[in-house]
């Protein structure tokens, strides 16, 4: 990808609901996003993909399981290898979508997935009070023995479905292949990177400091964050299924974001203004990145308007 000067550096987080419930689903919809993520790079821009990976992280798990105990010769999977398994064939499924995208456009860029680990802290208050549930719902018998099994594992009820699985969600800390990642861009490729936030891994020191998976959930937002930053990005545009950031949403005074400040953003934040699980998160994200260095923008916008969001046409832009 060659430009006159230097390009935008840009971070692209696509949600992994956006991806869909099954593989085929998942190849649908990455070939009609595809179209509009050359569109970025058309505007001189240099991007990093990241992605969510909640549902098929979810799929994968489900399956090993259902084999486990119909074939108990079929071993269970843990979190960070399925983790790692939804990094692969999402990325697979990404650069299969914008291969095409390039050659109906006769562009000869290349496109490259790193399957990418993410280090946290071991001492990280998450460890001790883990919340994010994974995995298929059990009855009280099978969660009784699955811990009894597993004793390091931690099982709650879920509304009255069932029980599952609990894991923490650490704050990530470094992004161990980011200078992959930097070799990768500095050779002309896109770059599919850190999906569903990364793989977490610790350091073992009974291992002479080798890393090691941990068996948690970072959150894909503050995991595409990161990578923005150890990858010396200008934007970060975080991609969701509306086109503007608002308050009051779903009121008759509900008023869409274009342009707030790091300020307004925390205040919007304190009031509560934004879901804890779907907008705010996303918008936390914002304002860290906007704060990390000047002259940073994050941009928060729906898929289809992506191209028009990092133009300024769409979106909802905080900065400093």
């Amino acid at each position: 990808m060659a430009y006159e000067g230097k390009p935008n550096r840009v971070v692209i987080a696509l949600g992994g609901n956006a991806l869909g419930d099954t593989p085929e689903e998942q190849i649908a919809r990455v070939r009609e996003a595809a179209p509009t993520l050359l569109k970025v790079i058309e505007q001189g821009n240099e991007i990093i993909i990241t992605h969510g990976n909640g549902p098929q992280v979810g799929m994968i798990q489900k399956a090993f399981t259902f084999a486990n105990q119909t074939d108990g010769a079929i071993p269970t999977m843990d979190l960070p290898e399925c983790g790692a398994m939804s990094q692969g064939y999402i990325g697979y499924h990404l650069q299969q979508a914008i291969g095409a995208a390039m050659h109906k456009a006769y562009k000869r860029w290349h496109v490259a997935s790193v399957v990418t680990q993410i280090e946290v802290d071991p001492d990280d208050p998450a460890f001790q009070n883990p919340t994010k549930p994974i995995g298929a719902f059990l009855t009280k018998e099978q969660a009784d023995a699955e811990k009894a099994a597993h004793p390091e594992m931690e099982f709650v009820e879920d509304s009255g479905r069932g029980y599952r699985r609990v894991v923490a969600s650490p704050e990530p800390k470094k992004i161990v292949e980011y200078e992959s990642v930097l070799n990768l861009l500095d050779n002309e490729f896109i770059v599919i990177a850190c999906g569903g936030g990364g793989i977490p891994v610790v350091r073992d020191y009974n291992d002479k400091g080798a890393y090691k998976g941990v068996a948690a959930v970072i959150d894909k937002d503050m995991g595409g964050e990161l990578l923005a930053e150890d990858c010396h990005a200008d934007t970060l545009v975080l991609l969701t299924a509306v086109d503007h950031v608002a308050i009051n949403f779903g009121k008759p005074n509900q008023e869409d974001l274009t342009d707030i400040s790091v300020e307004e953003a925390k205040k919007y934040v304190e009031e509560g203004q934004f879901g804890k699980g779907s907008m705010e998160p996303k918008v936390r994200a914002g304002i860290k990145f906007a704060e990390s260095r000047p002259g940073r923008v994050c941009i928060i916008g729906s898929l289809e308007k992506a191209a028009e969001a990092i133009a300024g046409l769409s979106g909802t832009r905080i900065h400093a």
